[in-house]
């Protein structure tokens, strides 16, 4: 682990002081070693560090925040940052709460979303963290956001009426899905809950949690550009599904005046799905369907089969717009053999493919290289087991959307 930045050089870093050193080195980005030389003639080892790993941060911050050229960062904050659009959407269960706290803050991911709308406390042990918290409040015009150092098993939660949590995940340096190894740990967790339970908990979207959570909370996973960022525990008030989970699916609709579309499934884990040979259509449940364990209650909802009993894909002979689902039409199905596949994709002019699997030990990079033919034609290759023998399916992608409304949103 990297050592931290001394409080000094981190308070000059946010300053207005350091704002043309940020902007030359962002100049000079694509030239390094010109940025060191031009740096260290003004500036010390540390503070020239701390800039020119502030400019690649904000570099890469670009597809989480939109104001992220203003904004500060650490290497793990940044990794673990709520991204701007899952934030503002977890936010709108608080619009109705006066008073929240944002514990385990780090660089202000979800703070930022919570302080829109109300008053909002951050809480962080790492007072480095916390410079970082303030100045992105800063940068985003938060007036709300206010930010303290201080341990969260010892904050008062009595004083306000909701919470947030992100336990860290790597209490011992190394990122871990089990939560009992969290820190806060899991009584502490419970303890907190005990006292204040009308509150968020942000965790892996492979997490192991507790059993009574799983009775009690409403265990909710979100996804976005169809990769599934963060499971979310819900308790008390803020839960509007107790006991059950939900997938929900965000969607940006890009335009003058961009909007969130959310498509949520809501069910038990594990529904049992019927079994069926592939139809006219497959279909690929949401990233965050998959990891909530809910492809069965959402099969149910479009009476679909699976194709397997390792229910990877989902079939059936009409086609279907939802959010939830990426949807392909089937042109062929054959046993999967390189040969076979490659004359195929030749007879069909097929130069551009994309290749997708589920529960195969198939490298898709690998097979791409080794079925590729010229064509000017585009086409899916789907690999999956059926029967338990290796598949492969000839597709095309289904690009049309349909946007339904979240049941889980208040009207």
């Amino acid at each position: 682990m990297s050592t931290p930045a001394p409080l000094t050089d981190l308070h000059w870093l946010v300053s207005a002081a350091a704002e043309p050193w940020l902007a030359r080195a962002a100049e000079l980005a694509v030239d390094p070693l010109a940025a060191v030389s031009t740096l260290r003639r003004d500036l010390s080892a540390e503070r020239t560090h701390l800039v020119l790993q502030q400019v690649d941060l904000r570099h890469r911050a670009k597809n989480k925040f939109t104001a992220a050229n203003r904004m500060f960062f650490t290497p793990v904050g940044l990794q673990q940052a709520t991204d701007e659009i899952v934030a503002q959407y977890k936010a709108l269960r608080f619009v109705e709460v006066d008073r929240v706290a944002d514990l385990c803050c780090g660089i202000g991911g979800d703070l930022l979303a919570l302080a829109v709308d109300h008053p909002a406390v951050g809480v962080d042990r790492d007072p480095a963290v916390c410079v970082i918290a303030e100045a992105n409040a800063a940068a985003y015009d938060c007036p709300g956001a206010t930010v303290v150092s201080a341990d969260v098993t010892e904050f008062p939660l009595d004083e306000y009426v909701a919470w947030h949590l992100d336990p860290d995940r790597r209490p011992a340096g190394r990122r871990t899905t089990r939560v009992e190894l969290h820190e806060p740990s899991v009584d502490a967790m419970n303890t907190m809950l005990d006292h204040g339970g009308d509150a968020a908990i942000k965790l892996a979207p492979a997490a192991v949690l507790p059993d009574t959570w799983e009775q009690t909370a409403e265990l909710q996973w979100i996804s976005r550009r169809r990769e599934c960022r963060q499971l979310v525990g819900w308790f008390g008030r803020l839960a509007q599904h107790p006991g059950k989970r939900t997938a929900s699916v965000l969607t940006t609709s890009i335009g003058e005046a961009p909007a969130t579309e959310v498509r949520t499934v809501i069910g038990e884990a594990d529904v049992e799905i019927p079994v069926a040979p592939i139809g006219r259509y497959l279909f690929e449940p949401d990233a965050a369907v998959l990891a909530a364990h809910l492809s069965g209650a959402l099969a149910a909802e479009h009476d679909l089969a699976a194709v397997s009993t390792s229910f990877g894909y989902l079939t059936g002979d009409h086609p279907i717009t939802d959010d939830a689902l990426v949807g392909f039409e089937v042109w062929e199905v054959l046993p999967y053999h390189v040969g076979r596949v490659k004359e195929l994709l030749r007879q069909r002019n097929i130069g551009r493919l994309e290749v997708k699997k589920r529960d195969v030990p198939l490298d898709p990079d690998q097979v791409r290289r080794q079925v590729r033919v010229p064509g000017d034609q585009s086409a899916t290759l789907l690999l999956t087991q059926v029967q338990g023998k290796t598949t492969a399916i000839l597709a095309e992608r289904i690009m049309a959307s349909n946007r339904q409304p979240d049941p889980s949103r208040k009207k």
